[in-house]
């Protein structure tokens, strides 16, 4: 199969793209929230500890190994890789995270138990990363209702998955394999058919599923090469910003153990659902950014950043009135009087708010191609939150962790706001007077 990418299929309208991607992430935020629910009602806060320490261990290096390559793909306007040279890296780097992470459990000393729950949650994110890499082809093509679909489909059955596996056993460990499977039938089942109809839409289906030919990696060593030269400073950047999030959680458990982490884990497990949807919200809209920019269209580039850092304000100013008003009653409902801890959520909350609005300034710095600068930006930030968790946790427990991560996030909020306006002083002085564009959220690609 040609795995170069064509305009095979018209892209969806913005406000599609919008409207799937929403649902989509809602329906995979849900299903993670739930997860955290089903393991507290379940089972105990060392469980939802068990659980987070293996999302914990995996993240960072799954999140480096991704290169972040499917915003690159999603931002390659001008088609300068191949799909193939994608999912070439791909592979290649899930590769390398899965055995980094069985060689840190091996010299780790992890109890038996807890290492094949880390095993088993990168087997999970191993398959989560290829089918990342059928993502990016979709969103390149503006086809996010592709998206939306399969985790629409997928984030149900992973908690199926999840839950069923833990009521059997009362193990996290098999709860987490059941998540496996679910992922791998919807990867088998439905990204790689999608992703094949997209590069050959005339491709024949044996029984209505199965495509006849399948997307190949290509493997040519200079254009590999070339690209991780390119996206390597994203991969640290999104490691960096892993380690952001489960630094406190490498603190509170060396200082408080897993029961207190259990804890941390419920209550930002409120925290992160949203962020999935304003992460996909702002992916949504990166290869329209990217259009702009390339295209110098300085107004319909600003307008289209305001509403996604305005969309983020938003959305981190109703968890913190939540979250104020109703702190310990969401919480008791969600998980248990154990976990209803008010002032630990309202700061929880207010750290979700920075990140919201710094996540969608990433989405447009990283659509004007500001590679490089986010590395330094990002090292800053969690230097931040690792000095702020080294003073706070052992004298301010959970509370001092919520704090430490508030100081990290004005720090990334400020570099981020100050790279974004940056790229518009570029822009303007590079852009000669556009013909007018419609920012119509209704029409076409």
């Amino acid at each position: 199969m040609n795995t170069s990418v064509r305009n095979l299929s018209s892209g969806l309208s913005l406000r599609a793209n919008f409207s799937w991607t929403f649902v989509g992430n809602v329906f995979n935020a849900g299903s993670w929230f739930a997860m955290t629910i089903v393991l507290a009602k379940l089972g105990s806060p060392e469980h939802v500890g068990q659980f987070a320490l293996g999302l914990a261990t995996t993240a960072p290096i799954f999140m480096f190994a991704t290169l972040r390559l499917r915003d690159i793909q999603a931002t390659d306007s001008k088609q300068e890789y191949l799909f193939g040279d994608y999912l070439a890296l791909r592979l290649t780097t899930t590769a390398l995270a899965m055995l980094a992470v069985v060689g840190i459990v091996l010299v780790s000393g992890f109890q038996l138990e807890l290492a094949l729950i880390i095993v088993a949650t990168a087997a999970s994110k191993a398959v989560e990363a290829i089918s990342d890499a059928f993502y990016g082809l979709f969103m390149q093509q503006e086809r996010l209702d592709r998206i939306a679909k399969s985790m629409m489909i997928k984030g149900p059955l992973s908690l199926i998955g999840l839950g069923v596996g833990f009521y059997l056993t009362g193990s996290v460990f098999w709860g987490v394999i059941g998540m496996v499977v679910a992922r791998a039938v919807i990867m088998l089942g439905y990204d790689i058919r999608n992703a094949a109809l997209t590069l050959n839409p005339s491709l024949k289906l044996i029984g209505n599923i199965i495509p006849t030919e399948l997307p190949r990696a290509r493997w040519h060593a200079a254009t590999l090469v070339k690209l991780v030269w390119f996206t390597l400073p994203l991969g640290f950047v999104t490691m960096l910003i892993s380690f952001n999030t489960n630094v406190p959680r490498y603190f509170i458990e060396a200082h408080l153990g897993s029961y207190q982490l259990g804890i941390f884990a419920a209550i930002t497990a409120l925290q992160k659902a949203v962020p999935t949807v304003v992460q996909a919200l702002g992916r949504s809209a990166s290869p329209r950014l990217a259009k702009y920019y390339a295209a110098n269209n300085v107004e319909a580039f600003r307008w289209l950043a305001l509403r996604l850092v305005g969309l983020g304000v938003l959305l981190g100013s109703a968890g913190v009135l939540a979250a104020v008003v109703a702190g310990r009653q969401i919480l008791t409902l969600f998980y248990g009087p154990e976990y209803a801890l008010p002032l630990l959520f309202v700061l929880v909350m207010i750290d979700a708010g920075l990140d919201y609005t710094s996540t969608m300034l990433l989405s447009v710095i990283t659509s004007a191609r500001y590679i490089r600068v986010q590395l330094p930006l990002y090292l800053l930030t969690t230097g931040t939150v690792a000095l702020g968790c080294f003073l706070l946790v052992p004298s301010g427990g959970l509370q001092g962790a919520a704090v430490a991560v508030i100081i990290s996030e004005v720090v990334r909020l400020a570099g981020s706001s100050a790279a974004v306006w940056h790229a518009l002083r570029t822009l303007q002085r590079h852009s000669i007077t556009p013909a007018p564009q419609s920012l119509d959220l209704q029409t076409s690609v």
